[in-house]
């Protein structure tokens, strides 16, 4: 069974069937009763802890989670180019991947290409396969919104130029090759670090850099 991991600040809940490896010091929580809003209160804003639990049925869990929240669809991309550099862009102080919400009557891998395309001023030859799908849980005024991401496996034709979306808060757009990824692992988000091992860009025991 899947395990899934949602991204709170800091903190981190995984859902998994069992207990996922490196994770014996996260805190245990039960399934039986649990009310992922006030288990969201009670976080503090500036905790960076693991918590996990185990589930007979996971997917389900996740599900009754998501009920409890109001929910955003965004898509993504993991983009390379023919010389075998891959897309990203700084935005918020932190190294990124392009993305964005999905329209009203939108594909997710659709979105995707799109948001690719306006954030970094490229033309996308290819949306090969979904790598992952990410849960980010954010407030949005009063409410708790849960964000799911489907990132996918992108080529461009050559290396084109890259035209950063400045109205989108993103100051930079570069092609970096897979060796050259540390300062992105030292400063970005665990959601893009999990789609990094996806695409087998850096293995997992790196996420400790």
């Amino acid at each position: 069974m899947k395990t899934y991991r949602i991204y709170i600040n800091n903190n981190t809940l995984i859902i998994a069937a069992v207990l996922p490896p490196k994770t014996e010091q996260a805190q245990p929580l039960e399934e039986l009763n649990f009310d992922f809003k006030v288990f969201y209160n009670g976080l503090g804003k500036t905790t960076s802890n693991q918590y996990v639990i185990v589930s007979e049925d996971p997917k389900a869990l996740l599900k009754r989670i998501q009920a409890s929240c109001t929910i955003i669809k965004a898509s993504g991309g993991l983009v390379k180019n023919a010389e075998g550099d891959y897309l990203f862009i700084f935005r918020n102080k932190k190294w990124d991947l392009p993305k964005g919400k999905v329209e009203k009557g939108e594909g997710m891998k659709e979105a995707g290409v799109r948001e690719v395309e306006e954030e970094c001023g490229v033309k996308i030859q290819s949306n090969d396969k979904k790598l992952c799908k990410t849960y980010h849980v954010y407030e949005m005024g009063t409410k708790v919104v849960l964000k799911k991401t489907n990132w996918y496996s992108m080529t461009v034709k050559g290396v084109p130029k890259l035209v950063p979306q400045k109205e989108e808060g993103i100051t930079k757009a570069e092609w970096l090759s897979a060796k050259d990824l540390k300062p992105v692992v030292k400063n970005t988000y665990p959601s893009i670090m999990d789609v990094l091992i996806a695409g087998k860009l850096i293995r997992e025991k790196l996420k400790e850099i």
